[in-house]
Protein backbone atom coordinates (compact mmCIF):
# COMPACT_ATOMS: atom_id res chain seq x y z
CA UNK A 1 0.00 0.00 0.00
CA UNK A 2 1.66 2.93 -1.02
CA UNK A 3 1.77 5.92 1.82
CA UNK A 4 2.76 9.04 2.24
CA UNK A 5 4.11 10.69 5.19
CA UNK A 6 4.18 14.38 5.62
CA UNK A 7 6.68 15.67 8.37
CA UNK A 8 5.44 19.36 9.16
CA UNK A 9 8.49 20.03 11.80
CA UNK A 10 8.45 23.74 9.83
CA UNK A 11 4.76 24.07 9.35
CA UNK A 12 3.20 24.15 6.15
CA UNK A 13 2.21 26.01 3.03
CA UNK A 14 0.70 25.31 -0.36
CA UNK A 15 4.09 26.16 -1.84
CA UNK A 16 6.29 24.16 0.64
CA UNK A 17 3.66 21.04 -0.08
CA UNK A 18 3.73 21.25 -3.85
CA UNK A 19 7.39 21.71 -3.93
CA UNK A 20 7.89 18.75 -2.05
CA UNK A 21 5.73 16.72 -4.10
CA UNK A 22 7.87 17.59 -6.89
CA UNK A 23 10.86 17.01 -5.04
CA UNK A 24 9.74 13.48 -4.10
CA UNK A 25 8.84 12.54 -8.10
CA UNK A 26 5.92 14.43 -9.58
CA UNK A 27 7.31 15.95 -13.15
CA UNK A 28 7.34 19.17 -12.33
CA UNK A 29 6.44 19.28 -16.79
CA UNK A 30 3.48 17.73 -15.87
CA UNK A 31 2.73 20.14 -12.89
CA UNK A 32 3.12 22.75 -15.03
CA UNK A 33 0.87 21.24 -17.92
CA UNK A 34 -1.66 20.84 -15.41
CA UNK A 35 -2.01 24.16 -14.26
CA UNK A 36 -1.40 25.53 -17.74
CA UNK A 37 -5.28 24.13 -18.83
CA UNK A 38 -6.55 26.70 -15.96
CA UNK A 39 -8.52 29.23 -17.71
CA UNK A 40 -6.62 31.72 -15.91
CA UNK A 41 -3.63 33.29 -17.14
CA UNK A 42 -1.13 36.46 -15.89
CA UNK A 43 1.72 33.99 -14.17
CA UNK A 44 4.21 31.68 -14.41
CA UNK A 45 5.59 29.35 -12.34
CA UNK A 46 9.24 27.66 -12.21
CA UNK A 47 11.30 25.38 -9.39
CA UNK A 48 14.41 25.66 -8.14
CA UNK A 49 16.81 24.14 -6.11
CA UNK A 50 17.57 26.22 -2.89
CA UNK A 51 19.77 25.39 0.47
CA UNK A 52 17.28 25.81 3.83
CA UNK A 53 19.87 25.61 7.16
CA UNK A 54 22.03 23.35 4.60
CA UNK A 55 19.17 21.28 3.72
CA UNK A 56 19.03 21.08 -0.46
CA UNK A 57 15.24 21.34 -1.02
CA UNK A 58 13.17 22.43 -4.20
CA UNK A 59 11.15 26.20 -4.18
CA UNK A 60 8.38 26.27 -5.84
CA UNK A 61 7.90 29.45 -7.10
CA UNK A 62 4.82 31.54 -8.72
CA UNK A 63 5.44 34.53 -10.46
CA UNK A 64 2.30 36.75 -11.04
CA UNK A 65 2.00 39.48 -13.62
CA UNK A 66 0.91 42.99 -12.45
CA UNK A 67 -1.80 44.62 -14.13
CA UNK A 68 0.03 46.93 -15.25
CA UNK A 69 2.29 44.83 -17.62
CA UNK A 70 -0.60 44.20 -19.68
CA UNK A 71 -0.95 40.27 -19.43
CA UNK A 72 -4.69 39.52 -20.36
CA UNK A 73 -6.14 38.38 -16.92
CA UNK A 74 -9.51 35.72 -17.24
CA UNK A 75 -11.68 34.99 -15.11
CA UNK A 76 -12.35 38.51 -14.67
CA UNK A 77 -10.58 39.58 -11.29
CA UNK A 78 -12.45 41.07 -8.63
CA UNK A 79 -10.95 44.54 -6.82
CA UNK A 80 -7.64 44.23 -8.73
CA UNK A 81 -4.88 45.88 -7.09
CA UNK A 82 -1.53 46.84 -8.36
CA UNK A 83 0.31 43.76 -7.26
CA UNK A 84 -2.40 40.67 -6.63
CA UNK A 85 -5.58 39.52 -8.01
CA UNK A 86 -8.59 38.01 -6.24
CA UNK A 87 -11.36 35.78 -7.97
CA UNK A 88 -14.51 35.33 -7.50
CA UNK A 89 -15.27 31.52 -6.05
CA UNK A 90 -17.95 31.23 -8.91
CA UNK A 91 -14.72 32.20 -11.28
CA UNK A 92 -12.86 29.18 -9.53
CA UNK A 93 -15.18 26.87 -10.11
CA UNK A 94 -15.38 27.09 -13.58
CA UNK A 95 -11.62 27.32 -13.43
CA UNK A 96 -11.48 24.36 -11.80
CA UNK A 97 -13.85 22.68 -14.27
CA UNK A 98 -12.15 22.96 -17.32
CA UNK A 99 -8.80 22.03 -16.01
CA UNK A 100 -7.43 18.27 -16.87
CA UNK A 101 -7.77 17.19 -13.45
CA UNK A 102 -9.81 13.73 -13.34
CA UNK A 103 -13.43 14.36 -12.28
CA UNK A 104 -12.61 13.07 -8.58
CA UNK A 105 -9.31 15.81 -9.18
CA UNK A 106 -12.21 18.85 -9.90
CA UNK A 107 -14.70 17.70 -7.14
CA UNK A 108 -11.75 17.53 -4.16
CA UNK A 109 -10.44 20.95 -5.89
CA UNK A 110 -13.52 22.23 -5.57
CA UNK A 111 -15.09 21.11 -2.13
CA UNK A 112 -11.10 22.59 -1.18
CA UNK A 113 -12.47 26.03 -2.17
CA UNK A 114 -16.10 26.35 -0.38
CA UNK A 115 -13.68 25.22 3.31
CA UNK A 116 -11.73 28.18 2.43
CA UNK A 117 -14.58 30.21 1.86
CA UNK A 118 -16.28 28.72 4.04
CA UNK A 119 -13.81 29.69 6.62
CA UNK A 120 -13.46 33.53 5.90
CA UNK A 121 -17.08 33.90 5.51
CA UNK A 122 -17.43 32.17 9.29
CA UNK A 123 -14.90 34.35 10.58
CA UNK A 124 -15.70 37.81 8.87
CA UNK A 125 -19.63 37.33 10.08
CA UNK A 126 -20.65 37.36 6.56
CA UNK A 127 -21.89 34.67 3.92
CA UNK A 128 -19.67 33.03 0.92
CA UNK A 129 -21.21 35.06 -1.40
CA UNK A 130 -19.98 38.70 0.14
CA UNK A 131 -16.91 37.25 1.83
CA UNK A 132 -13.87 39.50 0.04
CA UNK A 133 -11.79 36.12 -0.51
CA UNK A 134 -8.60 37.74 -0.28
CA UNK A 135 -7.10 34.00 0.64
CA UNK A 136 -9.30 32.10 -1.41
CA UNK A 137 -9.01 34.17 -4.68
CA UNK A 138 -5.20 34.63 -4.68
CA UNK A 139 -3.78 33.53 -7.36
CA UNK A 140 -0.81 31.49 -5.58
CA UNK A 141 -3.63 29.80 -3.74
CA UNK A 142 -5.34 28.60 -7.08
CA UNK A 143 -1.68 27.60 -7.87
CA UNK A 144 -1.22 25.42 -4.85
CA UNK A 145 -4.34 24.15 -4.37
CA UNK A 146 -5.09 22.64 -8.03
CA UNK A 147 -1.07 21.76 -8.65
CA UNK A 148 -1.32 19.97 -5.24
CA UNK A 149 -4.56 17.71 -5.96
CA UNK A 150 -2.80 17.02 -9.25
CA UNK A 151 0.45 15.84 -7.87
CA UNK A 152 -1.24 13.95 -5.12
CA UNK A 153 -3.30 12.16 -8.04
CA UNK A 154 -0.08 11.37 -10.05
CA UNK A 155 1.30 9.99 -6.96
CA UNK A 156 -1.68 7.60 -5.79
CA UNK A 157 -0.94 7.22 -2.48
CA UNK A 158 -3.81 4.86 -0.46
CA UNK A 159 -2.67 6.20 2.77
CA UNK A 160 -1.70 9.54 3.88
CA UNK A 161 -0.40 10.53 7.43
CA UNK A 162 0.69 13.81 8.81
CA UNK A 163 2.94 14.40 11.73
CA UNK A 164 1.89 17.43 14.35
CA UNK A 165 1.82 20.88 12.83
CA UNK A 166 4.24 23.18 14.04
CA UNK A 167 2.22 26.44 13.79
CA UNK A 168 4.44 29.14 14.80
CA UNK A 169 3.88 32.27 16.65
CA UNK A 170 3.71 35.82 16.99
CA UNK A 171 1.59 38.36 14.93
CA UNK A 172 1.25 38.07 10.91
CA UNK A 173 -0.29 41.12 8.58
CA UNK A 174 -2.98 40.18 6.54
CA UNK A 175 -5.21 41.59 4.24
CA UNK A 176 -8.31 42.15 7.46
CA UNK A 177 -5.29 43.33 9.79
CA UNK A 178 -2.60 41.61 12.03
CA UNK A 179 -3.70 38.78 13.62
CA UNK A 180 -1.87 36.40 16.51
CA UNK A 181 -0.51 33.63 15.07
CA UNK A 182 -1.93 30.71 14.30
CA UNK A 183 -4.48 33.16 12.10
CA UNK A 184 -8.11 32.50 12.35
CA UNK A 185 -8.38 30.99 9.24
CA UNK A 186 -6.03 28.76 10.14
CA UNK A 187 -7.55 27.31 13.23
CA UNK A 188 -11.01 26.96 12.05
CA UNK A 189 -9.50 25.10 8.86
CA UNK A 190 -6.62 22.96 11.32
CA UNK A 191 -9.76 21.91 13.03
CA UNK A 192 -8.69 19.19 15.58
CA UNK A 193 -5.62 18.17 14.06
CA UNK A 194 -2.37 18.00 16.32
CA UNK A 195 -0.54 21.24 16.58
CA UNK A 196 2.14 23.26 18.50
CA UNK A 197 4.32 26.04 18.61
CA UNK A 198 8.10 25.64 18.82
CA UNK A 199 8.16 29.49 20.05
CA UNK A 200 9.60 30.59 16.53
CA UNK A 201 8.30 33.77 15.89
CA UNK A 202 6.60 33.72 12.56
CA UNK A 203 3.48 32.23 10.90
CA UNK A 204 4.80 28.95 9.75
CA UNK A 205 1.16 27.40 9.12
CA UNK A 206 -0.88 29.31 6.37
CA UNK A 207 -4.19 28.61 5.73
CA UNK A 208 -3.85 26.79 2.54
CA UNK A 209 -1.15 24.63 4.29
CA UNK A 210 -3.77 23.63 6.83
CA UNK A 211 -6.26 23.08 4.63
CA UNK A 212 -4.65 20.71 2.38
CA UNK A 213 -2.99 18.67 5.28
CA UNK A 214 -6.42 18.38 6.73
CA UNK A 215 -8.17 17.63 3.30
CA UNK A 216 -5.76 14.71 2.64
CA UNK A 217 -4.52 13.20 5.66
CA UNK A 218 -5.72 9.94 6.88
CA UNK A 219 -4.54 10.02 10.50
CA UNK A 220 -2.00 12.69 12.06
CA UNK A 221 0.60 10.82 14.36
CA UNK A 222 4.42 9.38 14.41
CA UNK A 223 5.43 8.35 10.95
CA UNK A 224 4.14 4.81 10.27
CA UNK A 225 5.93 1.77 9.32
CA UNK A 226 6.87 1.42 5.94
CA UNK A 227 9.73 1.19 3.45
CA UNK A 228 10.89 4.70 2.08
CA UNK A 229 11.23 4.86 -1.64
CA UNK A 230 12.23 8.45 -1.77
CA UNK A 231 12.00 11.64 -0.08
CA UNK A 232 10.92 15.66 -1.22
CA UNK A 233 11.85 19.06 0.29
CA UNK A 234 9.65 21.72 -0.32
CA UNK A 235 11.30 24.71 0.77
CA UNK A 236 9.61 28.14 2.24
CA UNK A 237 10.25 31.95 1.45
CA UNK A 238 11.97 32.63 4.93
CA UNK A 239 14.81 31.26 6.90
CA UNK A 240 14.13 30.07 10.31
CA UNK A 241 17.13 30.46 13.05
CA UNK A 242 18.89 26.64 13.12
CA UNK A 243 16.15 25.10 11.48
CA UNK A 244 15.19 24.64 7.45
CA UNK A 245 12.22 25.81 6.57
CA UNK A 246 10.81 22.74 4.86
CA UNK A 247 7.76 20.42 4.49
CA UNK A 248 9.68 16.78 4.12
CA UNK A 249 7.53 14.13 2.48
CA UNK A 250 8.20 10.72 2.62
CA UNK A 251 6.92 8.41 -0.71
CA UNK A 252 7.22 4.32 0.62
CA UNK A 253 5.23 1.54 1.10
CA UNK A 254 3.27 0.48 4.05
CA UNK A 255 5.24 -2.43 5.94
CA UNK A 256 2.66 -5.34 5.82
CA UNK A 257 5.26 -6.53 8.54
CA UNK A 258 4.49 -4.31 11.21
CA UNK A 259 0.29 -3.18 10.39
CA UNK A 260 0.29 0.47 13.28
CA UNK A 261 -2.16 2.68 13.77
CA UNK A 262 -2.76 5.37 16.73
CA UNK A 263 -5.14 4.92 19.29
CA UNK A 264 -6.43 6.80 22.35
CA UNK A 265 -6.67 5.21 26.06
CA UNK A 266 -8.73 6.68 27.82
CA UNK A 267 -8.81 5.69 31.73
CA UNK A 268 -10.38 6.68 35.22
CA UNK A 269 -11.21 5.08 38.66
CA UNK A 270 -14.67 4.96 40.30
CA UNK A 271 -15.39 3.84 43.57
CA UNK A 272 -19.13 4.97 44.48
CA UNK A 273 -21.08 3.29 41.68
CA UNK A 274 -23.50 0.26 41.54
CA UNK A 275 -21.39 -2.44 39.95
CA UNK A 276 -24.66 -3.28 38.29
CA UNK A 277 -23.54 -0.39 36.03
CA UNK A 278 -20.58 -1.10 34.46
CA UNK A 279 -21.84 -3.95 32.57
CA UNK A 280 -24.64 -1.53 30.93
CA UNK A 281 -21.99 1.28 30.50
CA UNK A 282 -19.70 -1.69 28.50
CA UNK A 283 -22.26 -2.48 26.00
CA UNK A 284 -23.12 1.04 25.36
CA UNK A 285 -18.96 1.80 24.86
CA UNK A 286 -18.88 -1.45 22.17
CA UNK A 287 -22.09 0.22 20.62
CA UNK A 288 -20.41 3.75 19.84
CA UNK A 289 -17.34 2.04 18.55
CA UNK A 290 -14.81 1.68 21.24
CA UNK A 291 -12.09 -0.86 20.45
CA UNK A 292 -11.62 -2.27 23.83
CA UNK A 293 -12.99 -1.43 27.16
CA UNK A 294 -11.87 -3.82 30.03
CA UNK A 295 -12.11 -3.20 33.73
CA UNK A 296 -9.68 -3.99 37.40
CA UNK A 297 -10.27 -3.78 41.22
CA UNK A 298 -8.02 -1.02 42.19
CA UNK A 299 -7.76 0.18 46.15
CA UNK A 300 -8.32 3.86 45.94
CA UNK A 301 -7.59 6.59 48.23
CA UNK A 302 -8.97 6.41 52.16
CA UNK A 303 -8.44 2.51 51.49
CA UNK A 304 -11.35 2.05 49.55
CA UNK A 305 -11.46 -0.30 47.04
CA UNK A 306 -12.59 0.51 43.36
CA UNK A 307 -12.88 0.02 39.49
CA UNK A 308 -10.48 1.17 36.51
CA UNK A 309 -12.07 1.63 33.50
CA UNK A 310 -9.94 1.24 30.40
CA UNK A 311 -11.24 2.32 26.91
CA UNK A 312 -9.41 2.16 23.87
CA UNK A 313 -10.63 3.95 20.59
CA UNK A 314 -9.52 5.56 17.84
CA UNK A 315 -8.38 9.43 18.33
CA UNK A 316 -11.62 10.88 16.60
CA UNK A 317 -13.73 8.74 18.80
CA UNK A 318 -13.14 9.95 21.92
CA UNK A 319 -15.31 12.89 22.87
CA UNK A 320 -18.28 10.82 22.25
CA UNK A 321 -16.71 8.23 24.26
CA UNK A 322 -16.15 10.54 26.73
CA UNK A 323 -19.70 11.96 26.62
CA UNK A 324 -20.95 8.03 26.93
CA UNK A 325 -18.63 7.52 30.51
CA UNK A 326 -19.75 11.56 31.80
CA UNK A 327 -23.53 10.37 31.26
CA UNK A 328 -23.76 7.12 32.15
CA UNK A 329 -21.26 7.11 35.26
CA UNK A 330 -20.38 8.67 38.56
CA UNK A 331 -16.53 9.76 37.16
CA UNK A 332 -15.97 13.30 37.03
CA UNK A 333 -12.61 12.94 35.02
CA UNK A 334 -11.20 11.16 32.19
CA UNK A 335 -7.13 10.85 31.37
CA UNK A 336 -6.38 10.04 28.23
CA UNK A 337 -3.18 9.60 25.46
CA UNK A 338 -2.27 8.45 22.31
CA UNK A 339 -0.38 5.71 21.43
CA UNK A 340 0.35 3.58 18.50
CA UNK A 341 -0.56 -0.48 18.54
CA UNK A 342 0.89 -3.31 16.63
CA UNK A 343 -1.50 -5.28 15.00
CA UNK A 344 -1.70 -8.18 12.93
CA UNK A 345 -3.93 -8.77 9.97
CA UNK A 346 -7.01 -10.55 11.02
CA UNK A 347 -10.24 -12.09 8.91
CA UNK A 348 -13.02 -13.70 9.76
CA UNK A 349 -12.81 -17.33 7.42
CA UNK A 350 -15.98 -19.74 8.28
CA UNK A 351 -15.16 -23.53 8.69
CA UNK A 352 -17.51 -26.35 7.91
CA UNK A 353 -17.53 -28.86 11.07
CA UNK A 354 -19.68 -32.43 12.02
CA UNK A 355 -21.59 -29.23 14.27
CA UNK A 356 -22.10 -26.40 11.53
CA UNK A 357 -20.27 -23.59 10.65
CA UNK A 358 -17.50 -21.93 13.20
CA UNK A 359 -15.65 -18.66 11.88
CA UNK A 360 -12.19 -18.37 13.03
CA UNK A 361 -10.22 -15.39 13.32
CA UNK A 362 -7.36 -16.06 11.44
CA UNK A 363 -4.22 -13.41 12.33
CA UNK A 364 -1.44 -13.24 9.90
CA UNK A 365 1.92 -11.49 9.28
CA UNK A 366 3.31 -11.23 6.24
CA UNK A 367 0.88 -13.96 4.95
CA UNK A 368 1.57 -16.43 7.77
CA UNK A 369 -0.82 -17.88 9.59
CA UNK A 370 0.31 -17.01 13.00
CA UNK A 371 -2.60 -17.68 15.24
CA UNK A 372 -6.38 -19.12 14.72
CA UNK A 373 -9.27 -19.11 17.09
CA UNK A 374 -12.80 -19.97 16.56
CA UNK A 375 -15.56 -17.33 17.40
CA UNK A 376 -17.31 -18.50 21.07
CA UNK A 377 -20.29 -17.11 20.24
CA UNK A 378 -20.55 -19.90 17.11
CA UNK A 379 -19.54 -22.42 19.80
CA UNK A 380 -22.16 -21.24 22.12
CA UNK A 381 -25.09 -21.24 19.28
CA UNK A 382 -23.91 -24.18 18.01
CA UNK A 383 -23.63 -26.26 21.85
CA UNK A 384 -27.22 -25.30 22.52
CA UNK A 385 -28.52 -26.35 18.99
CA UNK A 386 -27.04 -29.82 19.20
CA UNK A 387 -27.37 -30.31 22.78
CA UNK A 388 -23.99 -30.91 23.50
CA UNK A 389 -21.40 -29.38 25.69
CA UNK A 390 -19.32 -26.39 24.22
CA UNK A 391 -16.28 -27.55 24.50
CA UNK A 392 -17.52 -30.77 22.07
CA UNK A 393 -18.12 -27.94 19.33
CA UNK A 394 -14.61 -26.32 20.68
CA UNK A 395 -12.90 -29.78 19.92
CA UNK A 396 -14.49 -30.56 16.87
CA UNK A 397 -13.80 -27.55 15.13
CA UNK A 398 -10.30 -27.20 15.91
CA UNK A 399 -10.16 -30.79 14.20
CA UNK A 400 -11.70 -29.33 11.55
CA UNK A 401 -9.53 -26.31 11.28
CA UNK A 402 -5.98 -28.25 11.36
CA UNK A 403 -7.54 -31.23 8.91
CA UNK A 404 -8.45 -27.87 6.29
CA UNK A 405 -4.60 -27.24 6.36
CA UNK A 406 -2.17 -28.72 3.65
CA UNK A 407 -0.30 -31.50 5.71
Amino acid sequence: MKTLYFDCFAGAAGDMILGALIDAGVPFDDVQRALGSLAVDGYTVSAERVLKAGVSSLKFRVEEHTMASGAPVHPAPVHPAPKHRHYHLKHIYAAIEKSALSEAGKARATKMFQRLAEAEAAIHGSTMEKVHLHEVGALDSIIDIVGTVFAMEHLGAARVVVSPVNVGGGMVKTAHGIFPVPAPATVRLLGDAPSYSSGVQMETLTPTGALILTEYADSFGPMPAMRVERVGYGAGDRDLPETPNVVRVFVGEADARQATMRVTVMACEIDDMNPQIFGAVMDRLYGAGALEVFYQPVQMKKNRPGTLMTIVCAPDQRDALAAIVFRETTTIGIRYQEMSRLCLDRELVPVETAYGVVRFKVARQGGEVLNAQPEFDDLSRLAVERGVPIKAVQAEAQRAWLNRLPS
